[in-house]
């Protein structure tokens, strides 16, 4: 009976350890990884001068040291002006084709070793093709793909702009919103194809 005891014990024992494992090799919750996504995000953010609300006058501070403003009430974007382009003679139109060269990083992997690294983009490949949106019409899988975040500066900024993106997953490109990574695009904005 003792060694049917210690037996039951035993199997008993091995069985907690093994769910306790199988418990521990699960993949992180979306609730944890937004979590993540908002760490790196707030992460990023602290090293800058940031603006809660758009100026009433909606002229912007401009340049490497203008600080990122939140572009909607969530946060799920913010944009620093490189250049503001002119909203008053150069204002996108509904529906218009706007060519764009970008660079894109990981906030995540920035977060974690502290370094860049390009994601992906084709700013720095000319002989790659321009990619493209038609402005506020995301019926197109070709204005849709790129997510909300991406033509939020036009809402703002004349065509020829070039500004700093912190983009959260939920506005970023479609295909990748269930990844739940923030990244931080530098975008430059054209009438024609570059």
């Amino acid at each position: 009976m003792k060694l049917y005891k210690c037996l039951w014990g035993t199997v008993t024992m091995l069985i907690t350890l093994a769910i306790g494992c199988v418990a521990c090799n699960n993949d992180t919750s979306y609730a944890d990884r937004l979590n993540e996504e908002r760490n790196a995000v707030n992460a990023y953010l602290s090293q800058h001068r940031v603006e809660m609300s758009i100026p009433a006058d909606s002229v912007f501070e401009v340049g490497e040291n203008a600080p990122f403003y939140r572009l909607d009430q969530d946060g799920n974007v913010y944009m620093q002006v490189l250049q503001a382009g002119n909203r008053a003679t150069d204002r996108v139109k509904s529906g218009e084709t706007i060519y764009f060269r970008y660079s894109r990083y990981s906030l995540e992997y920035w977060y974690s070793s502290g370094t860049w690294q390009v994601y992906s983009g084709n700013e720095n490949a000319m002989d790659a093709t321009s990619c493209s949106f038609n402005y506020g019409d995301f019926s197109l899988p070709s204005s849709s793909q790129w997510g909300y975040g991406i033509q939020y500066p036009l809402l703002y900024l004349g065509v020829e702009c070039e500004v700093n993106l912190v983009i959260k997953s939920q506005y970023g490109l479609t295909n990748e919103i269930s990844d739940v990574m923030p990244f931080m695009y530098h975008v430059r904005y054209f009438h024609s194809m570059i």
